[in-house]
């Protein structure tokens, strides 16, 4: 005889999150930058008429508020914060208060403009073709060193200085970006604009070179020399001249020419003087966060005018959702500020000395120091910008992967192991072209621990060819 089975009723707890409107709205919040911020709020100031923009700009002068006071003690940089500004010491084991806040130091000159500009014309094609943090972040930065007509004028030098890094990285990517459309772009000069589109059309011979070479001879209509120079017919100088002027003198001619900036921070940060106790000085950009209030007066006015219990249900309502969306742009305001600060915290060595010193980080890392969620710190970072004296960054960028070190002391990130790769194979010799293995050795005598095949991995995605291949086109060269 089979028993039947036994009904088991037992009471059990769980909890669940149910996402609500208002949470809803606090997530998408947090993903805006400050100029979609903008845009969202002007939708929310149709909608309600209890909220209205506040078109002033008051100096944020309470008290700043300690995140975590039991970090007073502890000797990583402490930091001071409110929904305005925050201050990075670089000093242990001292604090400082907020003092004055800082200018942006004309740190921008934004426009904004509904057709794709050339920097963002240029910027995908950067992130498309460059796997390297640190080729992105140069070259967003050399997109805006272009001037107006798309040359890049400032030597490499200059460039590597400001950014911390080799000469020889800047130059190794100037060829790259050169290949970027439009054709001419990220030239030194006319010159070399005009070589760059003959070249793409299969037209850049010895005579046009040349040519190139003696363009006010060109624009004195001087063909009898410039045919002695070129060594051709003048007529054939002619025809070279008239393909000349089927090309574009300024590869920026299509786009906006405000080419400078137009990502506009969300957060800026500068050097403080010693005298204000050094550090980093960190804030919201206040040009671009934008502002709004609730309208307690009309709100009061317009209640004790009317009876209708419909019109108070609407009028109760909006109160509601207007003081929950001023609390919420708060605390926008200061997750930002902290997950900033977090991250200037952390990478302080790339800030001070260059990018070669990009510390290896993990959302979790930021995470755990502010105590907030990897997916809130995803959230923050990701089209969020900021201004610093390197250049504008997306906060994204400051996260990756990392390579332990042999002496079991601080982490290397991935990419610092390829910029070091690469400075080992930039100064190779024809008779010490150095193998994958050979690589792995001189690594590890800068105390990094890395496997042969992780060497060849980041061999590969810097574009650079195998020992033998360098080997055979440095002999190339020499003969």
């Amino acid at each position: 005889m089979n028993t039947p089975p036994r009904l088991d009723l037992r009471q059990t707890q769980s909890q669940t999150l149910v996402m609500n409107q208002q949470m809803q709205q606090a997530i998408k919040l947090l993903q805006l930058s400050n100029l979609e911020l903008s845009e969202y709020l002007d939708k929310e100031l149709e909608d309600n008429p209890l909220l209205e923009r506040d078109e002033s700009h008051p100096e944020l002068d309470k008290e700043p508020e300690q995140d975590n006071p039991e970090k007073e003690d502890t000797d990583p940089p402490l930091m001071d914060f409110d929904a305005g500004s925050a201050h990075v010491d670089s000093s242990h084991g001292s604090t400082h208060k907020n003092s004055i806040m800082g200018s942006t130091d004309n740190i921008l000159e934004n426009t904004i403009s509904d057709k794709k500009t050339l920097r963002e014309h240029l910027l995908e094609q950067v992130h498309m073709s460059f796997k390297d943090p640190r080729d992105r972040i140069i070259g967003a930065l050399l997109i805006e060193q272009l001037d107006e007509s798309g040359y890049l004028r400032d030597e490499p030098n200059h460039l590597a200085q400001r950014l911390g890094c080799s000469i020889e990285r800047i130059t190794n990517l100037l060829p790259q970006l050169k290949q970027c459309d439009p054709t001419g772009i990220f030239a030194k000069d006319l010159t070399e604009c005009l070589a760059l589109q003959l070249d793409e059309k299969k037209l850049l011979g010895a005579g046009m070179k040349k040519l190139l070479e003696n363009l006010h001879l060109l624009g004195e209509h001087d063909y009898k020399q410039l045919s002695h120079l070129c060594g051709v017919e003048e007529d054939i100088v002619k025809e070279m001249a008239e393909d000349i002027r089927t090309l574009r003198p300024k590869p920026s001619i299509d786009f906006d020419h405000s080419v400078t900036q137009t990502i506009v921070p969300d957060v800026l940060m500068k050097k403080l003087p010693r005298d204000l106790g050094g550090g980093w000085k960190v804030e919201l950009n206040s040009d671009t966060l934008p502002r709004v209030l609730v309208n307690r007066d009309y709100y009061t006015t317009v209640l004790s005018q009317t009876s209708d219990k419909k019109d108070k249900s609407y009028l109760s309502e909006k109160m509601q959702a207007a003081s929950w969306l001023v609390r919420a742009l708060d605390q926008r305001a200061q997750t930002i500020l902290k997950v900033a600060a977090s991250i200037i915290e952390e990478q302080n060595p790339f800030f001070l000395y260059g990018i070669e010193f990009l510390k290896p980080m993990v959302l979790k890392d930021i995470a755990k120091d502010i105590n907030m969620h990897e997916s809130t710190i995803s959230r923050v970072t990701n089209n969020k910008y900021i201004g610093t004296s390197r250049g504008i960054f997306e906060l994204k960028f400051f996260f990756s992967s990392s390579i332990s070190s042999v002496d079991g002391g601080a982490d290397y990130s991935s990419e610092a192991v390829k910029a070091k790769i690469k400075i080992l194979i930039d100064a190779e010799e024809i008779k010490t072209i150095l193998s994958d293995d050979a690589l792995v050795k001189a690594l590890k005598l800068e105390g990094i621990e890395i496997a042969r095949r992780t060497v060849a991995k980041y061999r590969e995605a810097m574009n650079i060819p195998s020992s033998v291949q360098r080997r055979r086109v440095k002999k190339n060269v020499e003969r």
